[in-house]
């Protein structure tokens, strides 16, 4: 099998992300803009694939996503065991590893009018640990009023918040105790240090499961395609929630704790 490829992040870098929880990689994955592409033809053409549906009966445009596609398209199979990706994962996450966890696949159609809700994503998941990221593609041109918006630092401040449905903003209604709702973080825009970045195809921008992150709900001029791959550090290990997560992942048979089983979810870069 092919090696991954490495690419090196500056110490800047790498203390940029831990410090704001998200970073912006500029034209990093431009040459694997067709084969990505592919992927999602062939996503889009596999009736027997999972589709979930964010829009609400009656919106402008349509928004969908689909998860752990990965390792039966072989478009992103290839993305995820030969691009830099999980190097460039390891060392945001000062980890001396990078296991895959699953890729997730957002689309909003050209004319949709509608924001993805504030929400960090560690709480969706079955993992506990420190050492964990997401790295956002860009497959189309993103203007900056539809890009993905990162409050900074919110990475650090210790908190889980609620699961939202994408659909209507809702929380999911988990009953852990520990878990707050997420604040509303645009009535009150000056209180946070918002980043979001204009991409290009080809573009990519990190951050941690735990940063809140959300977009607004500008009309979008053209087909906005954000292909994320999700990576879990060397501390990483399951937990159960006693709820369904998201992705479920059924019959992955372990008990918190456990470190998540490498058949599911190799090692795909590591050093000492």
């Amino acid at each position: 099998m092919t090696e991954p490829a490495f690419q090196e992040l500056s110490d800047d870098q790498v203390e940029t992300f831990q410090r704001d929880g998200a970073l912006a990689l500029p034209g990093m994955f431009t040459s694997w803009l067709d084969s990505l592409s592919d992927g999602v033809g062939r996503l889009e053409a596999a009736p027997d694939r999972f589709i979930n549906e964010n829009s609400k009966i009656g919106e402008t445009g349509h928004f969908w996503n689909s998860y752990c596609n990965w390792q039966d398209i072989p478009e992103f199979t290839a993305f995820v065991m030969q691009s830099a990706a999980a190097s460039i994962a390891a060392q945001a996450m000062k980890s001396k590893s990078a296991q895959i966890f699953h890729e997730h696949l957002v689309v909003k159609e050209q004319g949709t009018a509608k924001d993805t809700p504030w929400h960090h994503d560690f709480p969706y998941y079955n993992v506990q640990g420190m050492r964990c990221l997401s790295i956002w593609l860009a497959l189309d041109p993103v203007p900056a009023d539809g890009a993905v918006r990162f409050v900074a630092g919110s990475h650090r401040w210790g908190k889980l918040f609620q699961p939202r449905w994408f659909k209507d903003g809702s929380n999911y209604g988990f009953s852990d105790m520990e878990m707050e709702t997420v604040p509303d973080i645009d009535a009150s825009p000056d209180d946070y240090t918002i980043l979001n970045w204009a991409c290009e195809p080809g573009d990519a921008v990190l951050f941690d499961f735990r940063t809140l992150h959300g977009t607004t709900a500008a009309k979008l001029a053209n087909r906005r395609r954000g292909f994320a791959t999700r990576w879990l550090g060397d501390d990483v290990t399951y937990v159960d929630r006693k709820v369904k997560t998201s992705p479920p992942f059924p019959g992955i048979d372990l008990k918190t704790g456990d470190h998540m089983r490498e058949d599911w979810f190799p090692t795909v870069w590591s050093h000492e």
